[in-house]
């Protein structure tokens, strides 16, 4: 293994990608049994979820320690931004995919259902569902989806947007503190920081469950169901890891790791928390504002 005064980083074998090739695999076919109908399918889903989990902690152990040695030099810290930043790329265009569906059903499916727009937009209205009339809010044609209310952006999405900024904010005092050097009140205001983060997800609990019990949305309601659910439930799912994130960062820095040159590890943290709140308030303007 190369050392850090060397010139190029070479890293050591290591068990942790197989290991984690397995657990997706399991877990992936575990899914797609359980999706069909096999007895099996769940336990393996489980399993393979157990695996992953374990390839995490062990391989972000390696990491965390060899960090801590001075094994990394210059080149392996380029890497590491440059590793970030792709994977940021890449939930981008994870979140745009279910946007452009979002924008797809609103602007061109749902109006030529009902008939609007150029290019025989009239005759798909004739064909599959005469007499349809598309607004948005939509529950389908011949309402499909079943009855029920959108969500509404007042009460518990406004809050979730004011907590998100409010952590975005946090995040960023505990950046500038980490970069003079003042480790405990980094790790004072990410603790705020992962507090606001879970916070936000109760209140997205809870948000849930009055779309389920008072206004009938289910994710079967229709293209307005099924991409409320998709963009908002991946997005909770993503400041779930998020806070994990910073909570892992934040117990590290107590324990004296960090210092105001070298914190890449919280750089990269605090990078993905601020993509989770760009991507909420896209959320917040174009599923539950128009």
């Amino acid at each position: 293994m190369s050392t850090a005064t060397d010139g190029y980083y070479i890293p050591h074998e290591a068990r942790w990608p197989i290991v984690g090739s397995i657990g997706l695999f399991i877990t992936f076919m575990g899914l797609g049994s359980w999706m069909n109908g096999s007895g099996s399918g769940q336990l393996m889903f489980y399993v393979g979820l157990a695996i992953m989990v374990f390839m995490l902690f062990g391989w972000f152990t390696t990491v965390i320690n060899e960090s801590q040695a001075g094994t990394y030099n210059g080149q392996v810290d380029t890497s590491f931004r440059m590793c970030m930043s792709w994977f940021i790329f890449s939930e981008v265009m994870f979140f745009g995919a279910f946007f452009g569906a979002l924008f797809y059903a609103r602007q061109f499916s749902g109006p030529w259902l009902g008939g609007e727009g150029a290019g025989g937009a009239d005759v798909t209205n004739a064909v599959l569902w005469a007499g349809h009339d598309y607004v948005w809010p939509s529950d389908g044609p011949a309402n499909i989806g079943g009855g029920f209310q959108p969500m509404g952006w007042f009460g518990l999405p406004l809050i979730n947007t004011l907590l998100l900024l409010t952590s975005g904010f946090t995040c960023t005092v505990a950046h500038h503190a980490i970069k003079d050097g003042d480790r405990k009140k980094m790790v004072r205001w990410l603790a705020a920081t992962v507090a606001l983060g879970f916070i936000f997800v109760l209140c997205q609990a809870v948000e849930y469950y009055e779309a389920y019990a008072h206004l009938g949305l289910k994710m079967s309601s229709g293209i307005y169901g099924s991409t409320f659910f998709m963009l908002t439930g991946f997005h909770g799912f993503h400041v779930c890891m998020g806070a994990i994130m910073l909570f892992v960062v934040m117990l590290r820095g107590a324990k004296g790791h960090f210092t105001a040159e070298n914190h890449f590890a919280f750089e990269a943290a605090a990078w993905y928390w601020h993509f989770v709140d760009v991507v909420w308030l896209g959320l917040f303007v174009f599923v539950y504002l128009f």
